[in-house]
């Protein structure tokens, strides 16, 4: 998908809508070859599976369009952020790629309904301080493509 951006008639919300979306097409184009035998793939030392990574990023993206953004709908046990590391369960490619995707969907949703104003109003978390929701995309942004980044390297490499 070509995303094409008109500056003249984009608002902020579609230019930053468009941005989070280019950017998790990193996350999208890797989750297309991961096989159920990747999800256990590691890369010493970390004990970080795929399988964590990519319900990791489903779990933080719910967390921030919940926590965030206000989608208060949203109801979400971030399994991953409590234990702090891998446990191991992170298995089933069928469950992991249905949460993806659900994060996709609601992340997005709740990013498309900000006003202009929106952007500039500030919110406040134990995790990263005081942040404009327009600086807080910009972590969300990173986040899922520094995963991915570990994820494309552990597939490649790891075992």
């Amino acid at each position: 998908m070509k995303i094409k951006i008109n500056l003249a008639m984009d608002t902020k919300t579609q230019l930053l809508y468009e941005l989070w979306l280019e950017a998790r097409s990193r996350l999208e184009e890797k989750i297309n070859y991961i096989t159920p035998e990747d999800l256990t793939k590691t890369l010493a030392p970390s004990k970080n599976s795929i399988g964590f990574l990519l319900r990791h990023i489903a779990e933080v993206e719910l967390l921030f369009a919940k926590n965030v953004f206000g989608a208060s709908s949203i109801k979400i046990i971030a399994k991953t952020v409590i234990a702090k590391r891998d446990t191991g369960e992170w298995t089933n490619l069928e469950s992991i790629t249905n949460l993806l995707a659900q994060a996709r969907y609601d992340l997005g949703a709740i990013i498309e309904s900000q006003t202009e104003e929106d952007w500039e109003t500030e919110i406040e978390t134990t995790e990263f301080g005081i942040k404009t929701k327009a600086e807080a995309l910009g972590r969300i942004v990173s986040h899922t493509a520094y995963h991915a980044g570990q994820i494309g390297i552990i597939k490649k490499y790891g075992i």
